[in-house]
């Protein structure tokens, strides 16, 4: 259903990312991804994509870096020959007591999450055509904090709702639409299913499991494909019910 769309989708190497990449090449689309480090793990992902019978490329980008994301943006748009798909992604998880959270620490929270996501709908908006998308990775922490520790990270994904909201009104005469997808517990390399802390994750859930990440791909691919024309300016739990 996405067939002959091309898409951008940062940090997708691994996780979530990389579950987002291989679905929107499973239903048709050639996929962009960018990285920070991990470049065998990129192409790994750009192997899947291929093997799809799609195009993709990885290019390198730190997420803190405006010169970086504009040209990512660029790169993406001139190799794949059009933009109509953007997935904000890329993220890091701050973890830790309020007092110990350094002025750097806070800077680059905001930067990766909040920055980052504007400057990329900046820089995309002016190749998609009628009919793009933005879709940006949230956090159910953003909705619910269940325990301490997690003040500089659900702040900096609140912010994403806002801008979730003014990205619709202001593309919405574009046709351009723009959603948020809120991640709970979720399965993957940062924050494994068996891990030290996982147990306690999944009490907080109302299904008593984590997250698999291609659920979450799988609403991305519906948001960007025809059915989501029409969801704009929102945002979707997908959290195992822990914000019920």
């Amino acid at each position: 259903m996405l067939h002959g769309k091309a898409a951008l989708v940062t940090g997708g190497s691994r996780g979530i990312g990389a579950a987002i990449a291989r679905g929107l090449a499973a239903a048709g689309a050639d996929v962009a991804i960018t990285y920070a480090s991990a470049a065998h793990q990129a192409q790994s992902v750009v192997k899947d994509i291929e093997a799809a019978g799609r195009r993709g490329t990885a290019i390198q980008a730190e997420a803190a870096d405006e010169r970086a994301l504009r040209a990512a943006v660029d790169h993406a748009a001139g190799i794949l020959g059009r933009l109509d798909i953007l997935v904000n992604n890329a993220g890091i998880a701050p973890f830790g007591p309020l007092e110990e959270v350094t002025l750097e620490e806070l800077d680059r929270t905001m930067a990766v999450h909040a920055r980052a996501a504007f400057l990329l709908a900046q820089a995309a908006v002016p190749y998609m055509r009628n009919g793009g998308r933005i879709v940006t990775i949230g956090s159910s922490l953003a909705e619910r904090v269940p325990y301490a520790g997690w003040t500089l990270y659900s702040m900096s994904k609140s912010a994403l709702i806002g801008l979730t909201k003014g990205l619709a009104r202001d593309l919405g005469p574009l046709d351009i639409t723009a959603n948020l997808v809120h991640p709970g517990s979720t399965d993957t390399e940062m924050n494994p299913a068996d891990g030290p802390d996982a147990d306690g994750e999944r009490s907080y859930t109302a299904l008593g499991r984590y997250v698999d990440p291609d659920d979450i791909a799988a609403t991305v691919v519906h948001l960007a494909g025809p059915a989501g024309r029409n969801i704009t300016g929102t945002a979707i739990t997908i959290d195992a019910g822990t914000t019920a």
